[in-house]
């Protein structure tokens, strides 16, 4: 199964948003920013079968933008476990939930991602920047020793986009 992790994309401020963390959307440069991403993703030709993405209003909206463009909004599926304490054995009960797709995109917050990431590929360093995609193969859902596919910053995305 492949897994592709993208961090949502730039959203208001933490420090100067006065809602709840939870309602904090996309900037409008981070909406702009993720419609390029998306076009870029889409040309990846990645052929996801579903995306799962975090309750937070801001990784909702970065995955609806990919979903759209990709033309899956119909396998778009909200997963309140990316939304909280994201590690390898949240990571093993999505990929177990999802078992019969041939690959599936991540969309959720950081530091977990990049933690999860590097734990899942031998315990390397990786940062997962805003609005960054990476791509893990693993061999099953219980086995959670992946392969590196990918690691594309958003500046590379952007651009193909």
């Amino acid at each position: 199964m492949r897994c592709y992790f993208l961090r949502h994309g730039i959203a208001a401020d933490s420090e100067g948003w006065s809602g709840s963390d939870f309602d904090r959307p996309l900037t409008p440069d981070g909406h702009e920013r993720m419609e390029r991403e998306a076009r870029a993703i889409q040309e990846l030709a990645l052929e996801l079968d579903c995306i799962v993405t975090s309750p937070l209003l801001r990784a909702k909206q970065t995955a609806a933008i990919v979903a759209r463009k990709l033309d899956i909004s119909t396998k778009l599926v909200v997963d309140t476990r990316l939304g909280g304490a994201f590690n390898l054995d949240v990571l093993r009960a999505i990929l177990k939930a999802h078992a019969q797709a041939n690959a599936i995109m991540l969309v959720g917050h950081e530091p977990s991602m990049s933690v999860t990431i590097g734990r899942a590929i031998g315990g390397a360093s990786v940062e997962l920047k805003k609005a960054a995609l990476a791509g893990v193969e693993f061999e099953s859902a219980k086995a959670l020793a992946g392969t590196l596919l990918c690691l594309i910053p958003p500046k590379v995305l952007v651009a193909l986009g």
